[in-house]
This record gives C-alpha cells, structure tokens and sequence, in this order.
C-alpha cells in the first residue's frame, strides 16, 4: 500500500476516533479498539491475524502498566480512608501559618497528588479549603485553584498515574528516570502555579449561590468576598477546618469509610515516608543501575527493590499494615480497602491497553513508518512533536491520559530510529506530560470537578483553570527543552 494511502488511513482513524468520543460520547476504550480494527483491516494486516495483533497490543502494554497503575491506586485508596491525606494537609495549614496557607495547600496538593489520583484527591482536599476560606475571610479561589492546579500537574507528569505510565511504557522510558527529572519539575511547576494564582486571584471572580452557601453561609454575597479580598486576612480557625475536613471526608469516602473502626488520624511523618518510600526505592533502582558494577551483590538487590511494580507493592503491604491492621481495622476490612480501589481503575487501564493496541496497529501496518519520516520532514524537535502532539489531542479531546497513549502511539516509530539515550527519552516523557496538563477546558472532566467545586462558571473557569493549566504545561515543555542539551 502506497505511503499515501497509509497517511489517508491513519488521518481518517484519528478523525473518526475524535467524532465518536466528542460527538456520540463513546468510551474512549471502545472508541480506541474499534478504530484500531477499522485502521488495521483497511491497512492491510490479514483477518487471520488482525486477533493477534489487538492481543499482542494489548498484552504488552497491559503486561507492563496494569500492576503498576493498580497498585498506586491501592496505595492512595488507603491513605485515603484512613484519615492520612486530610491529617497531612491539615498538618501542613498549621506549620505555615495563615499568611501561607495557599502554599501549604499547594504543598498538600503536590504531595498527595503522587498516589491519588486527582478527581479523588479534589474530593479530599477541597473541603480543607472550605474551611480555611470561611475562618480566613477570603474567596475560596485564593486557596483552591493553586492546590488543585498542583494536583493536575502531578497526575499529567508523574508515574503511577496512568497517562504517564503508558507514555513511558509505549516509548521504553525508564519509570526511573522520569521520577529523577520530573519531580523536581513537578515541585517547581507547582511553586510557580502558586505564585501564577496568587496574582490571579487579586482579581475579584463571582461564586455560583449554591457553593457560595456551602461555604460561607446563605447571608455571604459576593459583594462581602470582594470586600474580604481587598481587606485585611482574618486568622483560620483550626477547629473549623478540621469540622470541614471531617465532614468532606466522610462525603467522598462513602459508606466504606463508616464501617472502619475510629482511631486517631495517622501522623505527618508516617504519611509522607509512605509516599516517598516507593519514588526512593525506584530511584535507587535505577541509580544502581547506572552507578554499580554488573556483578554487585547491592546492585541486583537494589534492581529488584527498584522495579516499580516491586517497591509499589512493598509499600501496598506497608501502607496496609501501618494504616489499616495496626489501627484496629480487620483483614477483610483491609481487602475492602484495597479492593475498592480497582473499580474507579478498572476503565483507566483498559483505555492504556487500547492505546497500545492503536499503537501496534499503526507499527504493524507500516502507518508508523510513514508518520515517522512524515513528522522527520517537519524538523521540528522531538520534544516539540511530543508536546503539540498531546496539547493538540489534549485540547480536542480532553483525557490527559489518551492524549498520551495516543501520541506515544503515533511517534514510538520516529523515537525507535533516533537512538535517544535513557534520559532523553524520560524528557520527552515528561514534554508529553506538559502537553498533557495543557488545556484543560469543557471537555474535560477535570475542568467541570474544579470549576463545580470552586463555584465558578464557565467564563471565569476558562479564564483561571485553562489558563493556568495550559502555562504550567508549556513551562513543563520548555524547561525540559533547556535541559536537553546537558543530559
């Protein structure tokens, strides 16, 4: 089949895969396969085989990214219900003082939003910021849209949240390595989204009626927030945020969290070394690696410690221990837990696993030849490819997460002829990342939850939460660009 013909092929798939998610609302799962099919048949991959090739897709992908995406739910759903994120947070809020709340909020958002996933941890942390907007006497945006921009740039850039995961899983990038480059990334990004929205919010934006009671009370109008605004700042309450916290946390938990014995909320240091335990174990895996010779006895432990699927599930058993057993709840109570995490997963890593097939299909057929030389021609860097790629699938279709496992699908056979070293291929993991987080607007999720939650309509919506995602985006890709060069 002529070049031409494949690149029609591949367009139309694409095409037809953006109308039937946007226009008829299909799971993206069954959108992904059903083009994956139509792509192949039409390419000229045999009906004999065309089985094999969804399986082997589908298999290689899931092989790798299933456990690992599995696992850090199960780990989040834990600190979840046993009280540990509110307990950070709240930590946090009284370290820094009334003057830093924004910042401790962002700093709660960064680092819960490693293990949980970010619908979840707005769930959890957004009555935290009920609590301190209505002591502290100011909008709830100064102190909900830096946190939740924190929890969205973590779930874009970082494993074991699944756009990532994939991403790195399609091109051969080391989990490792993407940990090494992209926290320190994430952190900064997430710092400067805090100061991006404290500008922000000098600006007065109106709250829907019904948030703006939830918060602060029926007799508040938006006239008293833009007065508070402008005003001094009240001291917080830490019992009223802690009433707040208590009572969203109950809310987003469900009935799962009433059944749990009642025990005092785990400690600060607990909960953060829990978090870090598997990034360390990973990082150390992959440094020995690089450092150690072949024949150290430290470096096969430290390899098998630092496979991610490995130091996860440790830190799954640690986290159900510490957490669960040893504050009073029963072992089949601890596999509720734990077990409650799979459904609200089960769709995301299905979704991976048709994004790998979609992409073995595009290798099979010869189509991924033909994009690479296509996109060689445009001379544009990788890392440019990468990023437009996902912004562009991104802004179109809103799933961070199939915005990545679709471009990685496009562009594995262009990265497969460039020979990019371990750590150039994590930076352009993490450029896809930015272009991932970029342009979140009304057809996304995200975008509604924070919009909803933070009582702002459309307009403002576009003109906070859009505009703040998609400039930490694009500053993602660019500081990825500077480092190029000396990795």
């Amino acid at each position: 089949m002529s070049p031409l013909i494949l690149m029609i092929t591949a367009g139309a798939g694409i095409a037809l895969l953006l109308f039937l998610v946007l226009k008829y609302k299909f799971q993206p799962f069954v959108a992904l396969m059903l083009v994956s099919i139509l792509v192949a048949l039409v390419a000229g991959v045999k009906p004999a085989e065309l089985v094999a090739t969804i399986e082997g897709g589908m298999g290689k992908t899931l092989g790798h990214i299933a456990i690992i995406i599995a696992l850090g739910a199960m780990i989040g759903r834990i600190i979840e219900l046993s009280g540990g994120a509110e307990a950070l947070a709240k930590t946090l809020i009284e370290r820094f003082g009334n003057r830093r709340t924004p910042l401790a909020l962002t700093m709660a958002g960064f680092i819960i939003g490693v293990p949980v996933f970010f619908e979840v941890g707005v769930i959890i942390l957004m009555p935290l910021a009920y609590g301190v907007a209505r002591s502290a006497r100011k909008p709830l945006l100064v102190f909900a849209l830096p946190m939740c921009a924190a929890l969205l740039t973590v779930h874009a850039f970082l494993p074991p949240h699944p756009g990532a995961v994939a991403a790195a899983s399609q091109l051969g990038a080391d989990l490792g390595r993407v940990l090494m480059f992209g926290l320190p990334l994430t952190a900064l990004l997430c710092y400067v989204g805090y100061r991006v929205a404290g500008r922000m919010t000098r600006r007065n934006y109106l709250m829907t009626d019904d948030i703006r009671a939830e918060v602060y009370g029926p007799h508040v109008t938006n006239e008293d927030l833009a007065a508070w605004n402008n005003g001094a700042e009240q001291p917080a309450s830490p019992q009223a945020v802690a009433a707040v916290a208590h009572m969203g946390l109950e809310e987003s938990t469900g009935s799962l969290a009433a059944k749990l014995p009642p025990a005092p909320p785990p400690g600060f240091g607990l909960i953060v070394s829990l978090i870090l335990l598997p990034i360390v174990l990973i990082l150390l895996g992959t440094l020995a690696t690089s450092l150690l010779p072949v024949e150290s006895a430290l470096r096969g432990v430290l390899t098998v410690l630092g496979a991610p699927l490995v130091a996860l599930l440790l830190d799954t058993l640690l986290c159900a221990w510490l957490l669960g057993s040893r504050r009073g709840w029963s072992r089949s109570q601890v596999s509720d837990v734990i077990g409650s995490a799979l459904p609200g997963v089960a769709m995301v890593i299905l979704i991976a696993g048709a994004g790998g097939v979609f992409g073995k299909v595009l290798v099979d057929t010869g189509i991924g030849a033909v994009v690479s030389d296509l996109l060689r021609t445009t001379g544009l860097p990788v890392l440019a490819l990468g990023f437009l790629l996902t912004m562009l699938l991104r802004a179109v279709q809103g799933s961070t997460t199939v915005a990545l496992v679709t471009t990685a699908g496009i562009i594995a056979p262009l990265i497969a002829t460039l020979n990019l070293s371990p750590n150039h291929m994590a930076l352009l993991c993490l450029a896809m990342g930015g272009g991932g987080l970029a342009m979140s607007h009304i057809n996304d999720a995200g975008y509604w939850i924070f919009t909803k939650l933070a009582g702002l309509n459309v307009a403002d919506g576009l003109r906070t939460w859009t505009v703040i995602t998609t400039l930490l985006g694009t500053l993602g890709f660019c500081i990825t660009l500077l480092i190029w060069p000396f990795v």
